[in-house]
Order: structure tokens, then C-alpha cells, then sequence
């Protein structure tokens, strides 16, 4: 049963292998393999290939006598064919040598037409060659002499006329290929013409410049009403158009096209300055036939439009470089005067070239190049004058900026950003100025003796009363020697403002304003002077901690005197301004207000070093506050008390010269510091006991004041005015000397209150301090019937004001 499956697995093996492909053969020759019987496998195959071999032996035997037969049929043919083939080859000798002498005599024949034909054919082609080879010869000479402009015309003929008719030729092939390459050379000639003149203009452009601004800064001094179009720019825009017409009319010329000038130019010439002649136009200095003979070529050419785009591509990138300022150039003005040569020579030659070609550049771009150039300029400005701290530097150039903006209007650009950035400056300028005069005055107060001003001649006093209008007829009625009442600083500090609007009138010059204006710049930046500078300085002056009280008295003195004279300076700015002070809506002046804040803060620093210097004496008293009632002989006022008032006599004779309120001020505001400091004493926590002793000698104190305020130390005063100051300690010491307790407390509220300034809180308290020494100092108190008694009045006084107390707060 096996070997039969095996013998069926083979046949199958060997079907599959006499019907597969032998790329897939492996598989099936595995599948031998991986059994056991490939023995009997190759059996089979043997027996198989005996088969095959003996079937292909009997279809061979089959076919084998029609191959021999095909054979022998092939050979007769061979032998026909060698006979047929010996036939041809003798017909064709005879037919050769019967032929030669026709073919020689027909070739003779042709010989002589061709010969014939081709002579006419060269004639009539010499005809029309002779013209292109004298027309290339022509060329070649014209090229030779940089003539591009007729070489390109004599290009144009040769190409459309005279190759055309020379017909096809290797010479006029090679002309033909040439055309193009002599036409790109001269564009290219051209072109690099075009770059020199280019680069040259780009490193001469602040030459031209400097030489446009000559001319405008020549016309205004021969002219100082500037119009839009001034004259010589007129007549030099005239020349300039000529010469350009002079160029265009050379390059059309019939042959013999080209500018007047050297082909070889850089685009600048060689002009002579002559300091006798007329500045030359800034024009003169630039040869433009590089332009006109490169626009000429690029349009013969068709390139107008490539021509017009490079141009233009290449001068904006000129003017970006032009337009990028030097980082160091706000350090110096020879810096910013390169920088505006160099963009006015850009900007002259393209007006140049505006005018002077047809479409070259238009207005459109013009403007808009203007308007990309206005922008940089005024942010460069903005940004490198922000660094400046020089009112000069900042003065100069704001004049050479002005120069600028109307040697650019003279060209016919708008140049009213400028001028409204120049009036942003001026703000800076301003607070430059006031930086300036900040130290200036600084300076002037720091060194003032703070005295009045001694003088010994009419000479002298004319010199200072030239620097300030003094007003005083009593004064200059005096003999000499003799004082002003002011000090040195009044005369400095009103020059000082004199120069300050000097300083800003000169900044408003040449910016087109009217007078109305510069008179409102110039009034505000006073004010900006007075009400920031200047009182900043002052107050700085009088709180320093060296000033004493004769040095602010002068301060007061001062002030009221420059007070006075403002009217002086708003008649000193009408003058230069030529404008009213009167006028509707004329700013005015913050001078009174400023010299009367410093005036008022001297004053208070009087009254504040004057209660300083008071307390500084009362820091001295030593009141025994636990002393004993003295029986006999009058009480003498304290040391510290008595050397206070010789001070404060002292110091009010000083204040003769001030303003009678402000001495007056000053005394009632001493006298009143007194009086509180004193009642402070009585008050104070650490005190907490408080003898009838100490009462009368505090008593004894005040009434000394009270003298010393009877006496008037400053005069003003009507009555008893500067006793007010004193009223509420003499009430309330006058209350506890005489101890009249029943009739405050039964006047108590009432207006004709003998005691009306008497606190009923101020009196318990100092009643609760004589209670404490009552009762700490009198230990056998209950064995002395009097010293019971009055224990017992002063507890019955506190309850009572405690009750008043609580009545009047219910």
C-alpha cells in the first residue's frame, strides 16, 4: 500500500516538473528530497527520460528526407545563379566603355554653364555686399571712437536693409551674429558709463551739496525775503535745462551723435571756485551725459523700461546709504553739516534729472523718494540731537538745518516737516537753556555775600542801576557813599533773564513765525525760567542750613526788588518782539508770583529759624518746679529768658529793611512760640508736680515778655496787639496766683469771662499737679490745720471742674 502511494507521489512529482517552469522547479525537487524514497524517485525519472529520448528519436527519423531533398534543390540554384551573375557583369563593362566619352563631353558642358552662372551671380552679389562691408567698416570705426549712439543707428540700417539684401553669406552670418554682441557691448559700455557716473556722484554728492547750499545761503544775504523760487535758482534752472537740450539735440545729430563732453567722464567736473565770481551752480559741477547718452542707447534698444527700473532701484539705494547718518555725528556740527551736503547733492541731481529728461524719473517718484527721505531725516535728527547738551551746538544747527530746509524749498520740495521738528527742538533747546541757567544761577547764589550792594561814586551807581531798573528817588537823592538795598545777586539774576531771552530769541530767527509767536515762545520758556529755574534756585538758597536770619532778610529784600522789576522784563521781550505786551491773549508773566512764593518761603524759613533759635534758649530753662513761696523782696525774671529777649531786640533791629507785615509777623509769631513754649512746660507729662513757687517765678517770666512786647521791638503794632500773644498763659497764671477759682467758674461761658481764654482741661491739669505736690511734700499735713484746708479747696476746685467739664461736653 505504501510504495503504491509512493509510486503515485512520484508520477505526480514528475508531471508537475515536465509542466512547471524551472524558476519554480525547487519546491517540487524538495518535496523528493524530504521523503525517504529518492532513490526509487530517480528510478523513475531515468525510465521517464528513456521515454522522452526515444520519441524524439522517431520524430527525427520522420522528418530527415524532406532536409536532404531541400539541400539538393539548394545547390542547382547556386549554380544558375553564378551563370546570371557573369551575364550582368559583362553587359556592364560594354555599357562603360561605350559611355566614358559622352560623360566627359557633358561634364565639359556643365563645367562652362556653372562657371557662367556663378560669375553673374558674383557680380550681382558684389553689388549688394560692397554696401554692408563699408557699412561694417563704418561701424567698426565708430566703435573704434566710442561714437555707441551712431554706431547703434548704423547697427539699425545694416541689420534691417543691407543684410537683407547681401543674402546669405558667411560673412554676413557672422556679421549677423556679431549685431547682437556689438549691441550688448554698447549697452554694456554704456551701462558702466552709467555706474561711473553713479559712483562718482554718490562720493561727490556732499561737494554738490555744499555747493547748493552756497548758493542759497548766497542768495538770502543778497535778498532777505526768500520767495519760492528765488532768482539765481530760476536762472540756474534755465542753464540747466539748456544744457540738457544742447545734450538731446548732440545725441539726435545725424552721425555724429554724443555729448559735448568726454565719453570717458565720471559725471564730475572739474570747477574752480573763484572767490570773486558767482558761487557756480551746483549743477555745473556734475557732467549728466552719462544719463542722456545711457537713456538714449537703452531706448534705441527698447530697454527704456529696464533703463528707467535699474536707475531708479539704484539711486533709492544711494539714498538709503545718503540718508544713514554717522553714529558719532551728533559730537560735532561739521557732522551734521556732511550729512545735509550729501542729501541735498542727491536730491539736486535728481532734480537736475527730473528736468532734464523725458520720464527719466518723474514727480510721483521724486516726491515719494523726498517724503522716504524726510522721514529718516527727521527721525536721524530727532535721535542724534537728543544727545546734545550745548545750547550753541543746538543753536548752530538749528541754523544750518534751516539752510537745508530752504535750499531744498529753493528746488521746489516741501520742507514744512522740518520746520515743525525744528519747533519740537526748540523744547529741547528750552530745557537745555534752563539746565544751563540752573547752574548759572546756582553759581550767582552761592556766591552772594547776601549784603547790600555799598557804593562810593555816581559811576558805580550808574553801572548797577544800568543792569536793573532801580526806582527809588529817595535813594539817588542820598550823598555817597551809600547802599542799595539790594544785594549782588539782583542785578545777576535780572541780566541772567535778559540773556536767557536773548538765548531764545535767537533760536525763533529764520523759522517763518510771526511775531505773535516767537513773543508767546519766548514768554513761555520765561516762565518755564522763573517758575521752575529760577524758584527752584531761590528755594534751594533759602533752605540751606548755613542761611541765618540776616541772609533771608536779605533773600526778602531781593525778591521784592526783582518782583518789582518784572514788569521791566514783559516791556524788555515787547521791545524785541515788537509785539504790545497789552495784546489779546499775550501770555503773560509768572515773574510776581514766582519772587513771592520765595519771598513767602523765606519767609516762613524766618519765622521757623526764628523759633528754632528761641527754642534753643528755652532748652536753658530750669525752672525748680518744687520751689517754695518766697516771703519778701521782688522776684527777678530767669537768665535764659533775659538773654532770649536781648536776642530777639537784637534780631528785630535787623528787620528794619523788611516789609512792615512781615516784621511784624515775625515778632507776633516769636512772641507766640514763647508763650506756647511755656505753656508747654507747664503741661508737660514728665512734670508731674507744680509748686506755688514755681508758678510765681514762671509769673515773673511772663511778665517780662509782656514788657519786652510793650516796648514795640517792631513798630506797626496798634495798642496792646502783641500782649495778645501772651493771654492765654497770663489768664491762666493769673487764675492760680490770685486763685480766684469762684469767679471763673461762676463766669464760666460767659463773653465778659474774666478767664475767657482759660481751658477748664489746661486748668485741671495743672490743679491735679498741685494736688500731687500737696500731698507728697506735706506728710504731717493733717496735724497743720491750714495746710488741711487748702487740700481740701483744691480737691473741691477739681471736682468742680470735672463737673463744669462734664456740663459743657454733655
Amino acid at each position: 500500500m505504501v510504495s503504491m502511494e509512493t509510486a503515485a507521489e512520484h508520477e505526480r512529482i514528475l508531471r508537475e516538473i515536465e509542466s512547471t517552469d524551472t524558476n519554480c522547479i525547487g519546491p517540487t525537487l524538495r518535496s523528493v528530497y524530504d521523503g525517504q524514497e529518492h532513490g526509487l524517485f530517480m528510478e523513475k525519472l531515468d525510465v521517464r527520460i528513456r521515454n522522452h529520448d526515444r520519441e524524439i528519436e522517431k520524430m527525427c527519423n520522420h522528418h530527415f528526407q524532406g532536409f536532404v531533398d531541400s539541400i539538393t534543390e539548394l545547390l542547382k540554384v547556386r549554380g544558375e545563379a553564378q551563370k546570371l551573375k557573369s551575364q550582368v557583369t559583362e553587359t556592364n563593362r560594354r555599357l562603360q566603355d561605350d559611355g566614358k566619352e559622352l560623360i566627359s563631353s557633358m561634364e565639359e558642358l556643365k563645367q562652362c554653364r556653372v562657371q557662367q552662372r556663378n560669375i553673374a551671380t558674383t557680380i550681382d552679389k558684389l553689388t549688394h555686399c560692397l554696401p554692408v562691408l563699408e557699412m561694417y567698416s563704418r561701424l567698426q570705426e565708430q566703435m573704434k571712437a566710442k561714437r555707441y549712439y551712431p554706431a547703434l543707428r548704423t547697427l539699425e540700417q545694416l541689420e534691417q536693409k543691407c543684410l537683407p539684401r547681401a543674402g546669405q553669406y558667411r560673412f554676413c552670418s557672422i556679421m549677423a551674429e556679431n549685431i547682437p554682441k556689438l549691441r550688448t557691448q554698447i549697452r554694456d559700455t554704456a551701462m558702466s558709463q552709467l555706474r561711473d557716473f553713479l559712483e562718482s556722484i554718490r562720493k561727490h554728492s556732499d561737494k554738490i551739496g555744499e555747493t547748493a547750499i552756497k548758493q542759497a545761503q548766497l542768495q538770502r544775504s543778497l535778498d532777505s525775503s526768500v520767495s519760492t523760487q528765488p532768482r539765481a535758482l530760476i536762472g540756474r534752472r534755465g542753464r540747466k535745462e539748456a544744457a540738457a537740450a544742447a545734450g538731446i539735440a548732440a545725441m539726435d545729430s545725424n552721425g555724429q551723435g554724443g555729448s559735448p563732453m568726454s565719453e570717458q567722464d565720471s559725471g564730475i567736473l572739474d570747477v574752480e571756485d573763484d572767490e570773486d565770481d558767482e558761487v557756480p551752480g551746483a549743477q555745473d559741477l556734475v557732467d549728466f551725459s552719462p544719463v542722456y547718452r545711457c537713456l538714449h542707447i537703452y531706448t534705441v534698444l527698447g530697454l527704456r523700461d529696464v533703463f528707467e527700473n535699474y536707475y531708479r532701484k539704484q539711486r533709492r539705494k544711494q539714498a538709503r546709504l545718503v540718508l544713514q547718518p554717522h553714529s558719532n555725528m551728533h559730537e560735532t556740527l561739521e557732522g551734521y553739516r556732511r550729512y545735509f551736503n550729501q542729501i541735498v547733492g542727491f536730491f539736486v541731481v535728481e532734480d537736475h534729472v527730473l528736468h532734464t529728461t523725458q520720464g527719466l524719473v518723474n514727480r510721483a517718484y521724486v516726491e515719494e523718494l523726498w517724503e522716504m527721505a524726510l522721514s529718516k531725516i527727521v527721525a536721524a535728527l530727532r535721535t542724534h540731537s537728543s544727545y546734545c547738551d550745548d545750547p550753541n551746538l543746538v543753536l548752530d544747527l538749528k541754523n544750518l538745518i534751516v539752510l537745508f530746509a530752504d535750499t531744498l524749498q529753493g528746488y521746489g520740495f516741501p520742507v514744512t516737516h522740518l520746520f515743525d521738528m525744528l519747533l519740537e527742538m526748540r523744547e529741547q533747546y528750552g530745557e537745555i537753556l534752563l539746565k544751563r541757567w540752573n547752574l548759572t544761577f546756582r553759581q550767582i547764589l552761592d556766591q552772594d555775600n547776601y549784603s547790600p550792594i555799598p557804593v562810593s561814586t555816581e559811576q558805580e551807581f550808574r553801572h548797577y542801576t544800568s543792569q536793573f531798573p532801580l526806582q527809588d528817588p529817595e535813594l539817588e537823592k542820598l550823598s555817597f557813599p551809600k547802599k542799595l538795598p539790594f544785594s549782588e545777586f539782583v542785578p545777576k539774576v535780572y541780566c541772567q533773564l535778559k540773556e536767557f531771552i536773548y538765548a531764545c530769541l535767537k533760536y525763533s530767527e529764520d523759522l517763518h513765525l510771526s511775531s505773535t509767536e516767537v513773543d508767546d515762545m519766548i514768554r513761555k520758556s520765561t516762565n518755564l525760567l522763573l517758575t521752575r529755574t529760577l524758584s527752584h534756585c531761590l528755594q534751594y538758597a533759602i533752605k540751606k542750613k548755613n542761611v541765618g536770619l540776616a541772609e533771608l532778610v536779605q533773600v526778602i529784600i531781593n525778591t521784592t526788588h526783582l518782583e518789582q522789576s518784572c514788569h521791566f522784563l514783559e516791556e524788555f521781550i515787547s521791545n524785541i518782539t515788537n509785539v504790545p505786551p497789552d495784546t489779546v491773549n499775550a501770555t503773560k508773566l509768572y515773574g510776581t508770583s514766582t519772587f513771592k512764593d520765595a519771598r513767602h518761603a523765606a519767609e516762613a524759613e524766618i519765622y521757623t529759624s526764628l523759633n528754632a533759635k528761641i527754642d534753643q534758649f528755652l532748652q536753658l530753662a530750669d525752672y525748680d518746679w518744687l520751689a517754695a513761696v518766697q516771703g519778701g523782696g521782688a522776684l527777678t525774671a530767669s537768665d535764659y529768658l533775659i538773654d532770649l529777649i536781648a536776642f530777639l531786640k537784637s534780631t528785630f533791629s535787623v528787620f528794619t529793611n523788611l516789609p512792615g507785615k512781615v516784621a511784624q509777623t515775625a515778632c507776633m509769631s516769636a512772641c507766640k512760640h514763647i508763650s506756647t513754649s511755656l505753656m508747654q512746660l507747664l503741661l508737660d507729662p514728665e512734670v508731674r508736680q507744680i509748686s506755688m513757687g514755681a508758678l510765681h517765678q514762671l509769673n515773673t517770666d511772663v511778665q517780662e515778655c509782656e514788657s519786652f512786647a510793650r516796648a514795640g521791638p517792631v513798630a506797626g503794632f496798634q495798642g496792646d496787639t502783641l500782649l495778645l500773644a501772651f493771654s492765654d498763659l497770663r489768664q491762666l497764671l493769673e487764675l492760680f496766683v490770685q486763685w480766684d477759682w469762684s469767679t471763673y467758674l461762676a463766669d464760666y461761658g460767659k463773653p465778659t469771662c474774666k478767664y475767657l481764654r482759660v481751658n477748664p482741661h489746661t486748668a485741671l491739669a495743672l490743679l491735679e499737679k498741685m494736688k500731687e505736690m500737696s500731698r507728697k511734700n506735706n506728710v504731717f499735713a493733717q496735724f497743720r490745720k491750714t495746710d488741711r484746708d487748702r487740700q481740701k479747696l483744691i480737691d473741691t476746685v477739681i471736682k468742680q471742674l470735672r463737673n463744669l467739664i462734664a456740663q459743657h461736653h454733655t
